[in-house]
């Protein structure tokens, strides 16, 4: 092609110039609804905390926005404008996913003040599960929890707080990323870590595993899928957050982690629909001084816990992740607007009256 946009010295008909000039600048890939999100919250406050710290959740269907697919041409020998020609499509596949060029995000070490950026809103796939979402930059299972440096805290030393922070991962990996546990397991490892002389938590166990309510929910501390119901999808979960820490009551080193779960999955009936439920856990916990506070070497007292799950289902107690598939798409909820991704505000500060309602997701 010269200078002034005219075709010379090519053996392609006029009319697939036409076509290929045509077609690829005026084709429009609109972004497929995503499946519906769910969401709810739930708090569970211990150790005589105020009532103000009541339990609160949301539901919400998903309603992303679209946008125009585009391509990219560059100058091509004349076979393969003819190819291109024939099936612009494939121009993107030679280019490669725009996701996977995206960088990955670094590491949370503080609160972000924004919400991440809308946009490439594209429906998940079994092979591009975390595809059009932000999680597609996050990191995967442990990687993307921030442990901070560890330094001498309440009656331990930096060794020991350095100890109690693994230790405090360990128990959020055998929680929420065990592959047995997620297939719907006993969190076996995670149970073990925590205090067994706390006996208000010891009570919330057995009645959460034995008959499992809202206020008896396992899912406020583990994440588990029926699998007669959902199949993951791959191995791999997106994870985003941090750990932090400070003297807490009676010289004891107070942890708090705030992570966010991406889970892809698919109905176990089969099907190339996928689905990704979102949960975002706050778990506050105590090491506590052995020459104060009862408890078993190795293990933490359990101070508050919360829950917020897009996609996990609203006012279901079964003890499971139980994400919509299907017509359930077409469910809606009166509640507010939630963006499942933000993580600018805290759990405590998006916690109001109105969270008792089934909301609405912006994405998921």
């Amino acid at each position: 092609m010269n200078a002034g946009g005219e075709r010379s010295g090519s053996s392609v008909p006029d009319e697939e110039w036409e076509r290929f000039l045509r077609d690829p600048m005026t084709g429009v890939a609109d972004a497929p609804r995503e499946p519906s999100a769910r969401a709810r919250v739930v708090a569970k406050r211990l150790r005589g905390e105020s009532a103000g710290a009541e339990g609160w959740r949301t539901y919400s269907p998903a309603r992303p926005s679209r946008r125009k697919g585009w391509y990219v041409v560059g100058l091509l020998v004349s076979v393969a404008l003819l190819i291109v020609a024939l099936d612009p499509g494939r121009v993107v596949g030679w280019f490669g996913d725009d996701d996977r060029a995206e960088t990955p995000l670094a590491a949370e070490s503080e609160r972000p003040d924004q919400a991440p950026p809308a946009e490439n809103v594209r429906q998940p796939t079994l092979s591009e599960p975390f595809r059009g979402s932000p999680a597609a930059r996050w990191s995967s299972g442990t990687a993307g929890i921030t442990v901070p440096e560890a330094r001498a805290t309440g009656w331990m030393s930096r060794a020991q707080v350095g100890r109690a922070l693994e230790q405090t991962r360990d128990f959020l990996a055998a929680a929420s990323l065990d592959p047995g546990v997620l297939r719907g397991g006993h969190p076996g490892k995670a149970i073990a870590l925590i205090n067994p002389h706390q006996q208000d938590v010891q009570t919330f166990l057995k009645a959460a595993f034995r008959a499992p309510s809202e206020q008896n929910d396992p899912l406020l501390l583990f994440s588990r899928f029926d699998t007669s119901h959902a199949r993951l999808v791959g191995d791999v979960v997106k994870t985003r957050g941090r750990i932090t820490y400070r003297e807490g009551e009676r010289g004891a080193l107070q942890v708090t982690s705030d992570v966010t779960y991406v889970y892809p999955v698919a109905p176990a009936a089969g099907g190339d629909e996928v689905v990704r439920t979102i949960v975002r856990r706050e778990v506050v916990l105590s090491w506590d001084d052995p020459s104060k506070v009862v408890a078993e070497p190795g293990t933490f007292s359990l101070v508050s816990y919360k829950v917020d799950m897009t996609n996990g289902g609203c006012d279901i107690s079964t003890g499971y992740l139980t994400p919509p598939f299907g017509t359930e798409e077409s469910e809606t909820g009166a509640g507010p607007e939630v963006d499942p991704y933000d993580r600018s505000t805290s759990m405590s500060e998006r916690t109001t009256a109105s969270d008792e309602e089934c909301g609405t997701a912006v994405r998921s």
